[in-house]
Order: structure tokens, then C-alpha cells, then sequence
């Protein structure tokens, strides 16, 4: 389903919205012990999902504790998981791919499409409409993302670039809009709210989503030490999100009014038609679909044949479908 300030400026809440931040979530216990649950998310859009999770007292309610970790971009979550520093976090297919590679991570949902949150913005004044046009420019890239990772394997050669015919500038997604108002770089491989808020601020234009190239799902992964250890906990935690994917199908408009709250939270300053823009972008349907292995085995490839991965996934021991089906039988 796609749902539907005043204070810091926005290039101060751009440069801090990446800090990690913690806070636990206390409820009634049910009659077995659950694990606290370390759970990571990017304080982009794609990360607001899982953010909603936390504040709508769900979690509480099943008896779940939990701390969370905020980080720029799910590539870091999945970095901190392969160092066992957080047990469970969402990025989409080529970040989960590597996770399972370097260490095991295992998807235990698919959460999200963010293939229209992804694009290329370039700056205004340069009047680009083509990805061919980046050639011999400076363009921002979180280099390691699955935004990343799309743009440089199969953008790039598909617009008849390659590497080397325009200047990486790695930077995290949430510096890259003051590096754009600063024209320190050309153009950025971005996620929302930044993507938006370029365009609404006149610095950016927007030359293409990724949405006709891949939809991007956002998968929610875990730890393999942390679903072997705690296999209850991770079926109650997995019910917490069928039972607010609800609140994204019936009450939109309470999951905006939280998520729109986090960035006002920060001081940032971002008009309710920016916000409802970018947030439209977000096709929110919890689940566990049938049909996900052809699509990644196309990621795989893809990082295997640019030696980011050592080998294509086994699917069976890196997806666990049952686990959100035992949490739906009751």
C-alpha cells in the first residue's frame, strides 16, 4: 500500500539525523521470556516503517523490549548486524544480499517497495534531464547502499557510462543536499525526505526514480545467532508487524502524522505538502511474498559478477518464511 517547521535548519538536522539514538520500550511480559531486541533503522523514509513500529505500542503491548540504533543508511544496520552489534534491521535486497554473505543475515519479512523513493537529483542550474549527461561531473554516493550499488552495476553501464567518467564524491545521503546548495558536487544518488527537499528548495531536479529499473523491497533481517537463541521472540516481534500493517492500510493518516513527527522532533523544518510527497513514495505491506527468490537471485548475480559477494545465497537457509507464517497461524 503507498500511504498516502521551525527550529534547526535544515542543513544542521541533515548533518545530525544519523547520530544513533536508543530508547527502550517496556510492556507487559507474556507467560515466556522474550529477548530484548537491538533493532537498527535508517532515519531516511525507508527507515519510518520500523519507526512507526516502535512508537505505536505494539511492541509493549507483546511484551517486547527493545533499543534502537539509528544509522544514515541500512547499509550501516547491516554492517552493525554482521558485528552482532544489533540483532534485527531493514535495507533493501543488495545490502541484504551481502549481509547473508558476510554474515549469515537471514530476511525474516518483507516490509516495503522503495524503488520511487531512489533517485538521481541533479542541480537545478545545470539543466541536466539524462543519467548520460553526469559524465565528467562530481556526483554524491553513499557508496556500499543498495542505492549505491544500483547506480554504479546497473545504471550507470545502462546510460553508457562507466566507472571512472564522472568523480564518486562518498558522502552519507543525509550531507548530500547542503554538498548540492553548496554545488560542492552535481548531482546525488539519494533516498526521501532528501530527494523532495531538494526539488521543494529549488536546488535539485529530479532525472529519474529507480522504480523502471527495480522496486526496490525492503526486507526486515536478522541476526541467524539471534533467531536461533530467541525463535519466540522473533515470531511475537514478527506479529507486532502484521498487527500494525493494519494502521498502513486503514489509518494512514495516524502513520503520518508519527513519522512527520520524528522530523519535526528534530527541529527539521519541512512543509506537511514535502513531507506527504515523499512519503507517497513508500509502498508499505508487510508480508513474507512467495515469489521473492527470482528477483534476488538477479541482485546476486549481479554482485557476484562485480565481486561484492563470494557466491550466490543458498534462498532456503537465507529466507525464513516460516517464522512469518507461524506468527500469522495464531
Amino acid at each position: 500500500m503507498t500511504i498516502g517547521n521551525q527550529g534547526m535548519t535544515r542543513r544542521q538536522y541533515l548533518a545530525s539525523s544519523g547520530a544513533g539514538v536508543l530508547a527502550i520500550g517496556l510492556g507487559a511480559r507474556p507467560a515466556f521470556a522474550l529477548e530484548t531486541v537491538r533493532q537498527g533503522y535508517q532515519t531516511n523514509m525507508w527507515g519510518m516503517p520500523t519507526y512507526y513500529l516502535m512508537r505505536s505500542g505494539v511492541l509493549e503491548k507483546h511484551g517486547i523490549k527493545f533499543e534502537e540504533f539509528a544509522v544514515p543508511s541500512g547499509n550501516l544496520t547491516m554492517q552493525q548486524m554482521v558485528a552482532r552489534q544489533v540483532d534485527m534491521g531493514t535495507y533493501a535486497a543488495q545490502s541484504f544480499i551481502i549481509g547473508h554473505d558476510k554474515g549469515g543475515l537471514v530476511a525474516i519479512a518483507q516490509i516495503e517497495y522503495v524503488g520511487k523513493t531512489a533517485q538521481i537529483v541533479t542541480r537545478k542550474d545545470l539543466n541536466l534531464t539524462k543519467v548520460s549527461e553526469l559524465k565528467g561531473l562530481k556526483v554524491a554516493n553513499q557508496t556500499g547502499s543498495s542505492v549505491g550499488n544500483v547506480f554504479m552495476d546497473v545504471i550507470i553501464p545502462g546510460a553508457g557510462l562507466k566507472k571512472g567518467d564522472f568523480q564518486e564524491v562518498r558522502m552519507d545521503v543525509n550531507n548530500m543536499v547542503s554538498a548540492m546548495a553548496a554545488k560542492t558536487v552535481d548531482a546525488m544518488v539519494n533516498v526521501e525526505p532528501y530527494n523532495e527537499i531538494a526539488v521543494a528548495e529549488g536546488i535539485g531536479t529530479s532525472i529519474m526514480d529507480y522504480s523502471s529499473v527495480d522496486r526496490m523491497p525492503v526486507f526486515m533481517a536478522a541476526t541467524p545467532d539471534f533467531v536461533d537463541k530467541s525463535p519466540d521472540t522473533v515470531v511475537a516481534y514478527l506479529k507486532c508487524w502484521q498487527e500494525v500493517a493494519r494502521d498502513f492500510k486503514n489509518d494512514p493518516g495516524k502513520v503520518a502524522d508519527v513519522i512527520y513527527a520524528f522530523f519535526t522532533s528534530k527541529g527539521y523544518s519541512m512543509s506537511r505538502e514535502t513531507f506527504a510527497t515523499a512519503l507517497a513514495k513508500v509502498e508499505v505491506n508487510p508480508g513474507f511474498p512467495a515469489d521473492l527468490t527470482p528477483g534476488l537471485q538477479k541482485d546476486a548475480e549481479v554482485l557476484l559478477r562485480e565481486k561484492k559477494i563470494s557466491a550466490i545465497p543458498d534462498w532456503k537457509k537465507a529466507l525464513r518464511p516460516d517464522l512469518w507464517a507461524r506468527a500469522a497461524s495464531g
